[in-house]
């Protein structure tokens, strides 16, 4: 016949049972703990937005008609909750699908840098531009509106060597706390970017889901059996031996100066012209008609001689 057990046999079992946890040495698991996408997966995906960073500062400089300079700062995992606590308020951010998949990406714009994009397709000149801390308005959302465009577009491109996904803006919000998207529990890989126009410079940072990318595992795997690899010391000296004959142009370029048009048409055999340079200034040796060298003419026994000082800077 079975009995109850008294109060000091259950505290008794109760006692076992924690013993034999420390024994153990039992962790409490946390299910909310994120799931580590692969380092490989990691640098496949550095890949595709070092891609993303050159092409799209090709397109700003173009489309804003102002130098334009993209550098890919890192790659990391955080959860979304994380993410939104680094967006300043007021924010400018954009809800980004990724057809055909399932999912949203999140593109956190600075704001000083968004006002200076603004600035730019109004017509501004090169400037440093005044810090400005307020929501954007319905005019200026539009005029986003169509450089967030171009910006997908090269995103897009830059994915292809992965999969083919089309990005598109689906709402600018400036109170992204408001809105519950995602949970603030969900792994999100952010890129952050670098950008500079002339004296601005701001960043933005590009969130996509953890479980995205999880999806598409195989197809970066596939990216990196593809990676080029680094040129072994034997193929770099038998390219060495097809080229070492090959003929380049080499130009010395003397700056010069102003002159009238009426100066130029009466040149003449033995006229003489004069330099704003000195005789012993800076001259530029071009290869193939782009500057690589900084250097001076100097008088050699039959010929004149171009003596390199400096590589020409970028």
């Amino acid at each position: 016949m079975n009995r109850a057990l008294t109060q000091q046999e259950i505290d008794a079992a109760f006692g076992k049972a924690a013993a034999a946890d420390q024994a153990h040495d039992i962790e409490a698991f946390d299910f909310r703990k994120l799931d580590t996408i692969p380092k490989s997966q990691l640098q496949a995906l550095q890949m595709v937005y070092e891609n993303f960073a050159r092409s799209c500062a090709s397109s700003f400089s173009a489309y804003l008609r102002s130098y334009a300079v993209l550098n890919l700062i890192s790659t990391e995992q955080i959860p979304y909750g994380e993410f939104l606590e680094s967006v300043s308020s007021p924010a400018c951010m954009a809800y980004i699908s990724l057809a055909p998949y399932d999912g949203t990406a999140v593109l956190d714009l600075n704001t000083n840098l968004v006002f200076r994009f603004i600035e730019l397709l109004l017509g501004s000149k090169d400037r440093a531009s005044k810090f400005v801390s307020r929501k954007i308005t319905d005019i200026e959302r539009k005029l986003l509106g169509s450089l967030l465009r171009v910006m997908l577009h090269d995103l897009r491109d830059s994915w292809k060597s992965v999969a083919d996904i089309h990005f598109a803006v689906q709402s600018l919000v400036t109170e992204p706390q408001l809105l519950h998207v995602l949970g603030p529990s969900e792994a999100m890989i952010v890129t952050t970017i670098e950008v500079r126009l002339g004296p601005t410079s701001g960043v933005m940072n590009l969130a996509i889901p953890s479980i995205f990318i999880k999806r598409l595992r195989n197809n970066f795997d596939q990216l990196q059996k593809f990676r080029r690899a680094e040129a072994k010391e034997d193929d770099q000296l038998h390219v060495a031996g097809l080229i070492q004959d090959l003929k380049l142009r080499l130009d010395v370029q003397i700056p010069g100066g102003l002159m009238s048009a009426k100066t130029l048409m009466n040149l003449k055999a033995g006229s003489i012209l004069m330099l704003d340079q000195p005789a012993d200034g800076q001259a530029s040796g071009l290869l193939n008609g782009k500057p690589k060298w900084r250097g001076q003419v100097r008088a050699g026994t039959r010929k004149l001689v171009f003596e390199t000082t400096a590589p020409k800077p970028d």
